[in-house]
C-alpha cells in the first residue's frame, strides 16, 4: 500500500493558487486513474484505487498547509504505513518553475507544510516530490502573496501538459520502490 499526499489549502479561494500545486497534481492523477478524491478521512479528502494489485491512496489534507503534519500522521496511523510508503507532493519556490525533484529524504527546507510533516513524524526520511515555482516571483513581491496568487492560464496549461506528465514518472519511481 502507498499513500500520495498533495499539500494545499482547503478553501475554494486557494484552489488554483501556486501553493496548492500538490492538490492540483493529485487531481491530475485522479483523472488519470479515474478516482474521486472526496471521502473525508483523518483530516483529509482521500481517494483509493488499485494499481498492479497494490492499493494506492491519494490524500489532500484539509488542515491548511502549515499544519499538514497532523493529517499525515493521522493517515500514517490509520493505514499502518511506514514513512517510506508515503510520498509528499508540494510546491518549491527555491527551484525553477516546472523543475521536478524527487528525493527519499531531506529537511523541510523553506516549505512550512513540509517542515511541519518532518517535525510531526520526527523524521526526515520521507519521500517527497517537489514541483518548482522559482523564477515566477517578482523581486519585490511578498512571498506569501506570491504563493497564494492564482496560476496564469499559460502556467496551468504547462503544468497539465508538460510538468505533471514528467512528475508522473517520479511517482512511478516511488511506486516501484
Amino acid at each position: 500500500m502507498k499513500l500520495i499526499v498533495g499539500l494545499g489549502n482547503p478553501e475554494e479561494k486557494y484552489s488554483l493558487t501556486r501553493h496548492n500545486i500538490g492538490w492540483l497534481f493529485l487531481e491530475h492523477l485522479a483523472k488519470k486513474y479515474d478516482v474521486s478524491i472526496n471521502k473525508s478521512s483523518n483530516s483529509s479528502l482521500v481517494g483509493e484505487f488499485k494499481l498492479n494489485n497494490e492499493k494506492i491512496i491519494l490524500a489532500k489534507p484539509i488542515t491548511y498547509m502549515n499544519l499538514s503534519g497532523n493529517a499525515v500522521v493521522a493517515l500514517k496511523k490509520w493505514y499502518k504505513l511506514e514513512n517510506k510508503d508515503i510520498l509528499i507532493v508540494y510546491d518549491d519556490i527555491d527551484i525553477p518553475f516546472g523543475t521536478i525533484r524527487y528525493r527519499e529524504k531531506g529537511s523541510g527546507g523553506t516549505h512550512n507544510g513540509m517542515k511541519h510533516i518532518v517535525q510531526m513524524l520526527s523524521s526526515q526520511d520521507i519521500p517527497r516530490l517537489r514541483i518548482g515555482l522559482g523564477g515566477l516571483k517578482h523581486e519585490r513581491q511578498d512571498m506569501i502573496d506570491f504563493v497564494l496568487q492564482r496560476f496564469k492560464k499559460d502556467e496551468l496549461e504547462k503544468l497539465e501538459n508538460e510538468i505533471f506528465i514528467e512528475a508522473e514518472e517520479k511517482v512511478q519511481e516511488f511506486l516501484d520502490n
